[in-house]
């Protein structure tokens, strides 16, 4: 099985001491393609050079998370205009909206993230968004600015059935994380009913750890107890549904897998 990690941020200080040797238990576990949104300027240098140390594997997003939408807001938009513009990326993202840890900056986390969808249809990419306590407030954003251009993923997708239709109804994805390993979510009641094209795995890594191994850091070699636990629910086996979840990444984000490992 080849497999991709849709999300995770490979690059920070967590993966400091160990990051090659994270990347090869990838490698090894199957996952082929780890896909890398970025964070906000402090993190770009960082994860564009772990994208080049393993071209074939790794590829990089761009854009400003909503957690870092501050007073300066609008030079953080600059910069990922300029990259966006200048380098080549496979997405927009980390972009969206998050409730949870702040609402200070709540009106220019709307505006950062109506721009960043602009950009995604102006460069033609796809986008990765974030909806923490926020997805009343990103799907009729996401629903006005609905193109043909304008396609992507809901990360980290935790929502309801109703919410799931609407994201379909956009021709949206929606990525399974870890939570659906945990006892006490049922994120899984949700997940078993999704139709599996529009389905792709992520770990968020070095967050949300899946089960065996919550209280620990997250990595991509744990894609396979996601895939597991989800075929498990959808009574499907997992060689096909990584297949089919594969296939989903690769067509959204446009990438090359390596076969070879």
């Amino acid at each position: 099985m080849k497999l991709v990690d849709t999300h995770t941020h490979l690059y920070l200080e967590e993966f400091n001491t160990d990051r090659d040797e994270v990347i090869k238990t990838a490698l090894d576990a199957g996952v082929t393609a780890m896909l890398l949104p970025n964070i906000d300027s402090s993190t770009i240098k960082a994860m564009e050079a772990l994208s080049g140390q393993f071209p074939e594997n790794c590829f990089a997003m761009m854009g400003l998370h909503p957690t870092s939408v501050k007073e300066n807001y609008e030079s953080e938009l600059a910069t990922v205009e300029q990259k966006l513009s200048s380098t080549q990326y496979i997405a927009v993202g980390e972009i969206g909206i998050d409730l949870y840890w702040d609402k200070t900056y709540h009106d220019q986390q709307l505006d950062a993230f109506r721009s960043q969808l602009k950009m995604a249809k102006k460069y033609k990419l796809p986008v990765s968004i974030h909806t923490r306590d926020s997805f009343h407030e990103v799907y009729p954003i996401v629903k006005e600015e609905l193109t043909d251009d304008l396609k992507g993923v809901f990360h980290c997708f935790l929502g309801t059935d109703e919410e799931a239709k609407k994201i379909m109804n956009l021709g949206f994805l929606m990525g399974v994380g870890g939570v659906i390993t945990f006892k006490n979510s049922n994120i899984g009641d949700v997940i078993k009913t999704i139709p599996n094209k529009y389905l792709v795995f992520e770990t968020d890594a070095p967050y949300l750890t899946p089960a065996p191994f919550r209280g620990k850091r997250n990595q991509s070699a744990y894609i396979p107890y996601i895939l597991e636990k989800t075929a498990s629910l959808k009574n499907i086996s997992p060689e096909t549904l990584a297949a089919i979840t594969t296939e989903n990444a690769v067509n959204l984000f446009q990438i090359k897998m390596n076969y070879n490992g």
